[in-house]
């Protein structure tokens, strides 16, 4: 028989600890199981029963004829042995190969016994916080969530990210135009959660092209619901994004959902990146049209030697769009590349008229 209030005071407990009640009752009997084996040296057995306000701590013993030597098989429950012939002075009518349970009273434990009990206790808790942790941002993986920054040093930022777990994003995962201090909350991609000895390790990236996504699904509700599908995407983090996207619905326009009356959708998306520009082309099954389309704001004016095995093309564009079809240092063409799976190579509408390439029609040169 135990107090009354012990019961109410597992489950105010359990709520502070926001866990379920059962979960802190079997630490709390783990507890007590693991104290009594270490007071008596013998194996023992803890039940709870709230309804009488009972904890009832037994001893279990195994009477034997002597005790045994031989090993335990795999599997089998290792039990603690007593004599029979002492057996038989707890049970009279004992005898061998009967289990002998020995009522224990806990309070009668040495202090140092009820020191680690307390200890198992809290480190089981401990346990059952992380897990119950780890099981709750592991839904997380592949989302974006909002976290808030708790500091910030040279290397990276600390931001909390919810139920009292902490993680860090490198400097290197932000955008080049990030600007947060202290206090500020922020976007951010999960790339993955692993469990660690003191609780789930959450690794975020405001950098992963996956972040775009999030943040277009987010506003563009055309997306998130599978009307609007994003086809490709490549990133160069925090300078520009390139997008392709489709309509599964042919009385929707992809673009036009997705950069919303008066660019207000778009805008949205881009100030979430701060200022990172996001090239939005439509998809096509056409080969052809999907190149073209994916080296805008560039105007193609023909696509030719169309590889479908091997996926690779050349793209003929007027002469003063060639800077513009590349773009600098590579990125418009490269992030077209990436972003369609088709290689591209690009020439100079002048250049394909004298290697004869278009001499199948008539282009002006101008």
């Amino acid at each position: 028989m135990i107090s009354k209030d012990f019961f109410k005071q597992i489950e105010v407990y359990a709520e502070e600890k926001q866990l379920d009640v059962e979960q802190v009752m079997e630490s709390f009997k783990n507890s007590i199981l693991k104290a009594t084996q270490k007071e008596t040296g013998k194996t023992a057995k803890v039940e709870f029963n709230p309804s009488k306000n009972e904890i009832l701590v037994y001893t279990v013993e195994k009477v034997v004829e002597e005790y045994s030597n031989s090993e335990l098989e795999e599997g089998e429950q290792e039990i603690s042995e007593i004599l029979l012939e002492d057996a038989k002075k707890i049970k009279s009518s004992a005898k061998v190969g009967d289990i002998i349970e020995t009522a224990v009273n806990p309070k009668g434990f040495s202090r140092q016994t009820a020191r680690s009990a307390k200890s198992t206790f809290g480190s089981d808790i401990k346990g059952v916080e992380r897990e119950k942790a780890y099981e709750y941002f592991k839904q997380f993986v592949d989302e974006m969530i909002t976290a808030d920054i708790i500091d910030i040093n040279d290397k990276f930022l600390i931001l909390s990210v919810g139920q009292g777990i902490t993680t860090v994003l490198p400097k290197g995962e932000l955008l080049k135009n990030d600007e947060f201090g202290v206090g500020d909350r922020i976007k951010v991609y999960v790339k993955k959660v692993e469990q660690g000895s003191k609780g789930p390790k959450i690794v975020v990236s405001r950098s992963d092209k996956n972040l775009v996504i999030r943040l277009l699904e987010n506003t563009i509700s055309e997306i998130k619901d599978g009307i609007v599908e994003i086809k490709g995407i490549a990133r160069d983090a925090g300078d520009r994004c390139k997008i392709a996207i489709y309509s599964n619905d042919e009385k929707v326009d992809a673009l036009g959902a997705c950069v919303g009356t008066g660019g207000e959708r778009i805008k949205e998306v881009v100030a979430g990146l701060n200022g990172e520009k996001i090239d939005l082309y439509k998809w096509s099954e056409d080969p052809e049209e999907l190149i073209a389309n994916s080296l805008q704001p560039a105007h193609v004016s023909r696509v030719l030697n169309v590889d479908v095995k091997n996926k690779t093309s050349l793209a003929i564009v007027p002469d003063d769009q060639l800077s513009l079809a590349i773009g600098k240092a590579g990125q418009n063409v490269r992030l077209a590349v990436m972003s369609s799976g088709w290689k591209i190579d690009i020439k100079p509408l002048t250049e394909a008229y004298a290697e004869g390439l278009l001499n199948d029609l008539l282009f002006d040169k101008q």
